[in-house]
């Protein structure tokens, strides 16, 4: 894979380099050539402005200062010079044995040009010289009127390598970018397949059952550190489901243990009396249902208790009063029953947020301990108050907990008493509810004598 990276990125580079300096090479190649024209035909009109008196009066041919201004420049640019007349007759040229002074320049298409008034430059092959020539000729004017031209060549191919040395400039820039990429890739590569590797071999170890591995997240690119999170969230979920699992296997082993060994006592014990005493034997038929009402509630229990542990339901905005009110109307008729009253105090409406049915779940937990310890005649109040956690309280006037009990009152399978009713599950259920709703659970004295059960949820975002 880092190898495939660094090509992937190496090549990215030169694409984008050919992209981008193919066409510049080209541009700078035009550049070079338009500068080029540009200096001669600046050249041409200094020399033709140095001959113009010269060729007014017609003594351009025989004036040693035209010949040695028409050497000089041709020395010092390295261009070929021709100086004709209002004519086109060739009166000066940079040839050391001067043999085409004298000749028609006429019929020339770029003296035909710039005998006209124009500029002409262009390119043309010399027969003479065997070269491809780069030329400018301009007019000389005196006055209104043209009295003769100068016509500059230069070797085209001096235009073609000066514009190739800065190609060439151009390429040895892109090669080193190219190497820089090529040795950043490298780097990156390194450094991110050598973070993967990392996590692949904690990934391995997790798979042979090393539940503590986790993957280092504060390092690496942000989408390593991204995987790296995320692995380590799931190893702590994966983590927390095992241990759940053994934690559900070894309760449920624990605690069914007592009620089956009490149940099959009791069958055996009736199966010995059914036909010596059928009385005592319909006794223990009963006792023994009533240990298999028991045993459903506490496997209901565990089961229910399982799933709030290993929830992972998202949370939602309920209106926490609407349900309180609901549950005090479900209740109702069995606290009459029982001599209490049982009624809602709060607000209309109060969103909060939590799992799908954890409020009633937790509410009915708390009402039915309420009801357990209030004495006939007392009343229990459900209060939801609005704010930032919203509260729900369920306060009874039974004799309370101490401090120790209300410490271990969510913990599984404690009872407040040891008369045998319940499974001690029911706080531990809400516990486990109002923590995976993003919320806690408390028990606290209420003044005055009682118990104040209270949930705080998350308020619903605006």
């Amino acid at each position: 894979m880092r190898w495939r990276l660094i090509l992937a990125m190496t090549g990215f580079t030169l694409l984008v380099l050919a992209v981008q300096n193919v066409p510049f090479a080209f541009y700078l190649t035009g550049v070079e050539r338009e500068r080029m024209v540009t200096t001669l035909e600046r050249d041409a009109f200094v020399l033709a402005g140095r001959l113009e008196d010269l060729l007014e009066a017609g003594t351009a041919s025989t004036d040693p200062a035209a010949r040695d201004a028409v050497a000089q420049y041709s020395a010092a640019s390295g261009a070929r010079v021709v100086v004709v007349d209002g004519d086109g007759v060739a009166v000066v040229t940079s040839d050391a044995d001067q043999s085409r002074v004298g000749a028609s320049y006429a019929s020339r298409p770029e003296f035909e040009a710039s005998l006209g008034g124009r500029i002409a430059t262009g390119e043309r092959d010399s027969e003479t010289l065997g070269l491809r020539l780069l030329y400018v000729a301009v007019p000389v004017f005196s006055g209104e009127g043209v009295v003769g031209a100068v016509r500059l060549s230069y070797p085209a191919q001096e235009v073609t390598d000066a514009a190739a040395r800065q190609v060439w400039g151009l390429a040895a820039v892109a090669a080193t970018t190219v190497v820089l990429a090529g040795l950043v890739a490298f780097v990156f590569a390194t450094g991110v397949t050598r973070r993967l590797r990392l996590l692949q071999a904690a990934t391995e170890q997790l798979a042979r059952g090393r539940l503590s591995v986790r993957a280092e997240e504060g390092v690496g690119v942000p989408e390593v550190r991204s995987l790296a999170h995320s692995f380590n969230v799931m190893a702590e979920r994966l983590t927390m489901l095992i241990d759940l699992q053994r934690s559900f296997a070894s309760d449920a082993s624990h605690q069914l243990r007592t009620p089956l060994t009490a149940l099959r006592l009791r069958l055996e014990t009736a199966r010995e009396l059914i036909d010596s005493d059928p009385d005592a034997a319909a006794e223990r038929l009963a006792a023994a249902d009533v240990e298999l009402d028991r045993l459903g509630s506490l496997i209901e229990g565990l089961l229910t208790l399982s799933r709030a542990e290993a929830s992972t339901a998202a949370t939602g905005v309920h209106d926490v009063a609407e349900i309180a009110r609901e549950r005090v109307e479900q209740w109702l008729p069995l606290a009459q029953e029982a001599g209490i009253l049982i009624r809602y105090e709060g607000p209309p409406n109060v969103p909060a947020v939590a799992v799908e049915t954890a409020v009633e779940q937790i509410i009915d937990n708390y009402l039915d301990n309420a009801l357990g310890a209030s004495p006939a005649g007392s009343a229990i109040v459900v209060r939801v108050e609005a704010g930032d956690p919203v509260t729900v309280h369920v306060l009874d006037e039974g004799p309370g907990l101490t401090s120790a009990q209300r410490e271990r009152a969510f913990d599984r399978f404690w009872r407040g008493s040891s008369d045998g009713e319940g499974t001690g599950l029911g706080l531990a259920i809400v516990a486990q509810l109002a923590r995976a709703s993003g919320g806690s659970a408390r028990l606290d004295p209420r003044p005055g004598g009682g118990l104040d059960a209270s949930v705080a949820l998350p308020t619903a975002p605006r």
